[in-house]
């Protein structure tokens, strides 16, 4: 008798999970009461990148001049780019449906909630009440914007990160609160489309977590796009006014607009699937946890994506998926590799793009550690020149003893995709000399991770 696996969330770690398990011949029963793909992936992570993406065609157009171009122009027509947005993520869910379907898995639309730890009970709109019997179960509902109390988002002059892609119209003065990943990707994308823009920063640089050359870097490039930064600015309530809004600082600062965008980080989606039912435990943030495996305190029950308290990157939730099948299938019995979190690469989808992975600079000075740390800027390398774009740098840090990479921040363009060697450096424990003795194409914005790691 196949193993019947229920998973509930159909996002990136919950798509994985299903088709790979269903491949090794699982009965898979995915449940979703949104959208096949993940709601935080379709209709938070791809709208915002293709937005992005035609603000930065609009920068490009701007610089186009300088480049041997005249007489351009760049007009944003925001229901043309609503259109492509709807494209880009139907074409996406309707693959994602369609690969389900291809692999046997059946999709039950609706919302489980757990009667017993072996049992989910599934409310539909078309069948009613489905009960389903599981061997696993896999609890990938990701999460949902956080709204603080002493703020209101109503859709119109008070947005959460949901409502803005695109939002109504294109605001004249975009107050953004919060500068983590999401806020200053937020603060890129509209200034681009022509917004002004306020950035509440609640410390003393933007990206906090992020190294703080990393951080310089970013802000000075907003500081010459005219953005204007609150620096050690808690935002602690938001006023509306005839002709916008108010955003008041703990300070006694205030920053007037005409919309406000709430970029203060997301909770998860924990509740209300009756996990007490089942016996699995959640942390006082709301996030359940769990082992090497993705299992909770249950081991036939597992959690993967944003819902399990780990990196809330989608490349995550698609590689704990994967862990979650082989598990569910038996096979970490045999030769395994547990998901190491330490090494997984992310970026920030400004201008320019900022990507890293690994150990960060900050972290190692101050436990002490040895380290190599080499630095290439962006104006010495051909292709970014040739580009009209040679903002940024390339760091690695390396062990000084072994030469093996330990980490890497790239600032510049394409950052995103540069960053994937340094990735499997990092993973693959490469030296630095295996970067530099690679033959590279020229010209080509790679050589400078080559002239970094010399």
């Amino acid at each position: 008798m196949p193993v019947r696996f229920v998973i509930l969330g159909a996002g990136p770690a919950g798509v994985q999970a299903a088709t790979h398990a269903a491949r090794m011949g699982a009965e898979v029963t995915l449940v979703e009461r949104d959208v096949i793909g993940g709601s935080a992936n379709l209709w938070n992570c791809i709208p915002s990148k293709a937005m992005i993406s035609t603000g930065g065609l609009m920068s490009l157009v701007r610089r186009a001049s300088s480049m041997g171009l005249c007489d351009l122009d760049a007009r944003l027509d925001l229901q043309v780019l609503r259109e492509r947005i709807d494209r880009i993520t139907g074409h996406l869910e309707r693959s994602a449906t369609e690969l389900m379907a291809s692999q046997g898995v059946r999709v039950v639309r609706g919302a489980g909630v757990f009667k017993s730890a072996q049992e989910v009970l599934v409310d539909t709109a078309e069948e009613g009440p489905v009960e389903l019997e599981a061997d696993a179960v896999l609890v990938a509902t990701g999460s949902r914007p956080r709204t603080p109390d002493w703020a209101e988002a109503d859709g119109e002059r008070v947005l959460v990160t949901r409502q803005a892609y695109p939002p109504p119209q294109i605001p004249r003065h975009l107050v953004v609160i919060g500068s983590g990943v999401t806020g200053v990707e937020f603060v890129h994308m509209f200034r681009s489309l022509g917004s002004e823009v306020t950035l509440i920063v609640s410390r003393q640089q933007v990206l906090p977590q992020k190294d703080p050359e990393v951080a310089a870097a970013l802000e000075a490039d907003f500081l010459r796009r005219g953005v204007t930064l609150f620096k050690g600015a808690r935002a602690v309530g938001i006023d509306r006014t005839d002709e916008g809004v108010v955003v008041r600082c703990s300070d006694g600062r205030m920053a007037e607009g005409s919309h406000a965008l709430l970029a203060i980080g997301s909770v998860p989606n924990s509740d209300g699937l009756g996990l007490a039912s089942a016996g699995v435990r959640v942390n006082e943030a709301g996030y359940i946890p769990v082992n090497q495996h993705c299992q909770t305190n249950v081991s036939h029950i597992y959690a993967a994506g944003d819902v399990s308290g780990k990196l809330p990157l989608a490349s995550v939730g698609y590689a704990q998926g994967r862990k979650v099948a082989e598990h569910v299938m038996g096979l970490h019995t045999r030769a395994h590799r547990h998901l190491d979190y330490d090494k997984a690469a992310s970026a920030i989808f400004t201008e320019p793009e900022i990507a890293d992975v690994g150990l960060a600079e900050a972290e190692a000075f101050a436990e002490g550690r040895k380290l190599r740390v080499t630095k290439v800027p962006f104006a010495a390398n051909a292709r970014a020149l040739i580009d009209g774009d040679a903002r940024g740098f390339v760091k690695i840090l390396s062990d000084p003893a072994t030469g093996i990479v330990l980490g890497g921040s790239i600032v510049g363009k394409n950052a995103a995709e540069l960053i994937s060697v340094l990735a499997l450096a990092v993973t693959a424990h490469l030296q630095v000399t295996d970067i530099v003795e690679s033959l590279l194409v020229h010209p080509a914005l790679a050589e400078a991770l080559a002239d970094a790691a010399e």
